[in-house]
């Protein structure tokens, strides 16, 4: 069971990811843990991404797919795996299209969790950061005893700059811009199936389980 999650920043997509994950025992793949392990194996692949990333470089289309690629010919994923954030643009979708056909393999199943634009903002906006240990709270939904002090080790809470309004404003016209064009692509494979991403949490893995299967 090969899975691609798709969703706007703040969708919720890893959440569900990691819980297809544990539920169908299949790994959970995000490039960025990709590249942290080569890097930090010194592999070639990954101290290929590295020089990129020294000079803040965006890596190449072609070595981010040979590195997922590498990562789902590894034992664990004889089952399958869930791919969380990649790909994001529709070269990479081909690519990679292209790179698990010559190995006989192809992608099963594109999950979109789609929340509007407006719910991510608010949803979002509601986040705190502790500055002392880093935990996360939620003015709405995950809010601490004292407002505004970490129910964990009593330092104040922030608002990160990631989750301004404005910034995830742009995230999402960045998303829609590059990553829309993915629905239209799986849509079009005929593996595309959406969930409604503003329900309860545990709703919206019900929903994947739907199409899933158990």
């Amino acid at each position: 069971m090969k899975i691609i999650m798709l969703g706007a920043p703040g969708a919720g997509k890893g959440t569900q990811a990691k819980k297809i994950a544990a539920k169908y025992n299949i790994p959970h793949i995000s490039t960025g843990d990709i590249f942290r392990a080569n890097i930090k194996n010194g592999t070639e692949l990954g101290n290929k991404a590295k020089t990129y990333m020294d000079q803040g470089l965006l890596v190449p289309d072609e070595l981010v797919v040979d590195l997922v690629v590498d990562r789902v010919r590894q034992e664990d994923c004889v089952n399958g795996y869930v791919l969380d954030g990649f790909p994001r643009t529709i070269p990479q979708a081909e690519a990679l299209d292209k790179a698990l056909a010559a190995i006989g393999e192809k992608i099963d199943h594109a999950i979109d969790v789609n929340v509007p634009d407006e719910n991510i903002v608010h949803r979002m906006s509601g986040r705190r950061a502790c500055v002392g240990c880093g935990a996360t709270y939620h003015l709405e939904y995950a809010p601490t005893k004292e407002e505004g002090i970490c129910d964990a080790c009593g330092k104040e809470l922030i608002l990160r700059d990631d989750d301004k309004p404005e910034t995830v404003k742009k995230r999402l016209g960045v998303y829609h811009e590059q990553t829309q064009p993915l629905i239209d692509y799986y849509t079009n494979a005929g593996i595309l199936k959406t969930v409604d991403g503003t329900i309860d949490i545990n709703d919206v893995f019900q929903a994947i389980v739907d199409i899933l299967g158990e």
